[in-house]
């Protein structure tokens, strides 16, 4: 063993591949199961094992530790298998008995019923599975009134060892029921098999909790599909122009429904999808041989359970491929605007460019107006000069040299101003 090196989760991730063992069962027996929607919350889960600790108290069974999400132990009169699922709790009690009439007996068998009305959740799954060995026989169970005969599932299972009976319905007792019929099953083959029949009654019922939510939704995306096709007609029928700010404004509202749409039924179709999944592998390993005259639960569910699921997939997909086009609407929108914005940016630029060349034209002007008022008046200076001296020397040809000077100042002053533009343009 390698010391020092082990994941802290090493443990318990392999316990949880056992943490859901197969119980043993042998015939004649009757299993009693429900199933509660609970939620995820902390509270939920306090709620249902402080429920499951005072049953225990009450017989004098050890409580289960905290943290564990699978519960197994015999109360004498019964047997419990307790699990804690994600948005869900499952309660299967195990009873031995030789009732002549199994399915009339009391649904709740010994379980005490003050403490069954009181378990937490809302009840999803209440179903009845009755092991019997061989009896009664085959030919009288379509002709009782234990099942709806127009709904009633029959077939072969484990390799013929076993013969189920169901019909997939809520009895008077609110119970659905189930009759398998031992005809060589081992203890944990039989535990198996009425596992996979519990299993495929919640998970059924888990799944179709979407359906509702399928209907719900199915006139909304049909309202937001005719306003969003509305939107893009609008688009294509007008030329860019202010009312594109409204389009914009319209369609982010649109993708505001559709993506709170989406947070309040995707973990329901996505849990539908896995559940969906569960059903079919549990069908899938009951191995089913077809019984002249009767269907399979496999043709059943493709018949009954099927097209629920196919029209919850088909919902979620309208609401996907509608949140697509939302976007993608909005995107076109954006370009076309984006668009525009950068058609007014370059006339706004050549509008500035053009404002530039006058500008420049506008300064050249006045720099050459400058040249000469300087000029002007460096002459202006230099003719007072001139003068002066011509009095104190009259020989002095004053107005011959002012005039003489006239370009050699024109040519300095532009010199000068020409130089002072320069440096500043190099230090922009």
């Amino acid at each position: 063993m390698i010391a020092n090196r082990q994941h802290a989760a090493r443990f318990s991730l392999t316990n949880e591949l056992h943490a859901r063992p197969y119980q043993t069962l042998a015939a004649p027996a009757r299993i009693i199961h429900f199933a509660l929607l609970t939620g995820e919350t902390p509270d939920a889960d306090a709620a249902d094992r402080a429920h499951l600790a005072a049953l225990c108290e009450r017989y004098g069974v050890n409580t289960p530790d905290i943290g564990m999400k699978h519960f197994d132990a015999d109360f004498s009169a019964f047997h419990l298998k307790w699990e804690r699922h994600t948005e869900f709790t499952a309660y299967t009690f195990f009873v031995w008995d030789d009732a002549a009439d199994p399915l009339a007996a009391p649904a709740g068998g010994p379980v005490p019923q003050d403490w069954l009305v009181a378990t937490p959740g809302e009840l999803l799954v209440a179903a009845t599975v009755v092991l019997a060995k061989d009896a009664p026989r085959e030919e009288d169970v379509p002709r009782s009134s234990w099942f709806v005969r127009d709904s009633l599932c029959c077939s072969a299972v484990s390799d013929g060892a076993a013969l189920i009976w169901t019909d997939f319905r809520i009895h008077e007792d609110g119970f659905s029921r189930f009759l398998v019929l031992d005809k060589g099953l081992s203890d944990r083959r039989g535990g198996r098999l009425v596992q996979r029949l519990l299993n495929i009654e919640t998970y059924r019922t888990m799944a179709m909790l979407a359906l509702p939510e399928a209907q719900r939704l199915s006139p909304a995306i049909a309202g937001i599909d005719h306003r969003l096709t509305e939107l893009v007609s609008s688009m294509r029928a007008t030329d860019v122009s202010s009312e594109d700010r409204g389009l914009l404004e319209k369609l982010t509202a649109l993708a505001a429904e559709v993506e709170a749409l989406q947070a309040a039924s995707t973990y329901r179709f996505t849990a539908a999808r896995a559940y969906d999944a569960l059903v079919r592998a549990r069908i899938h390993e009951l191995r089913e041989q077809r019984v002249e005259g009767w269907q399979t639960i496999e043709e059943f569910m493709d018949r009954r359970f099927a097209p629920a699921m196919r029209t919850c997939a088909s919902v979620a997909d309208r609401l996907e491929r509608l949140s697509q086009r939302v976007t993608r609407a909005s995107t076109l929108l954006r370009t076309r605007v984006d668009i525009a914005l950068e058609d007014q940016s370059q006339g706004l630029l050549a509008s500035v460019e053009r404002s530039a060349r006058r500008q420049l034209g506008l300064q050249q002007t006045v720099e050459g107006l400058s040249v000469a008022a300087i000029s002007y008046y460096v002459l202006g200076l230099l003719s007072y000069a001139m003068t002066a001296i011509e009095k104190i020397n009259p020989a002095f040809p004053a107005k011959l040299l002012t005039g003489a000077a006239i370009p050699f100042i024109i040519l300095v002053v532009w010199l000068g101003i020409h130089r002072l533009r320069r440096r500043y343009m190099q230090d922009d």
